[in-house]
């Protein structure tokens, strides 16, 4: 079966299903399919795109591994100090607080701020599919 993608003389886009393209040439010949739209019998086919099963891609599934294993490590050797990532970062610098590998939330103006202000911190971007 083959499903076509049509296009009436009044220019009504429509689909249908055919045996074969020697069936939908003889039934266009002979005016059987009808625009739902307006009835006109003069139907053509219409641009389609082919429709091409994707390959596999081992090398992106390989990096999306790689990438999961490398968040899991930064994760399970930080401590998640949350929305408090700025204070507990620049507390760090001021020698107000003990450094350590800390991992946490800022917006955008917060980090920029960080970064202006000296403080070296690395984006951590979360996982396709994950929930994060």
């Amino acid at each position: 079966m083959i499903r076509y993608s049509l296009i009436c003389d009044a220019g009504h886009n429509f689909e249908s299903w055919f045996r074969d393209s020697a069936s939908f040439d003889k039934q266009a010949a002979e005016g059987r399919i009808a625009c739902p739209f307006c009835e006109s019998t003069k139907v053509t086919r219409d641009v389609m795109a082919p429709n091409v099963a994707k390959q596999r891609d081992d090398s992106a599934r390989d990096l999306r591994m790689k990438l999961r294993e490398l968040h899991e490590t930064v994760v399970a050797n930080t401590e998640d100090v949350g929305d408090r990532f700025p204070e507990e970062a620049r507390a760090m610098e001021d020698g107000e607080a003990a450094r350590r590998a800390i991992r946490g939330r800022a917006t955008f103006e917060e980090a920029k701020a960080l970064l202006e202000e000296g403080i070296e911190i690395l984006p951590l971007p979360g996982l396709p599919g994950d929930g994060n």
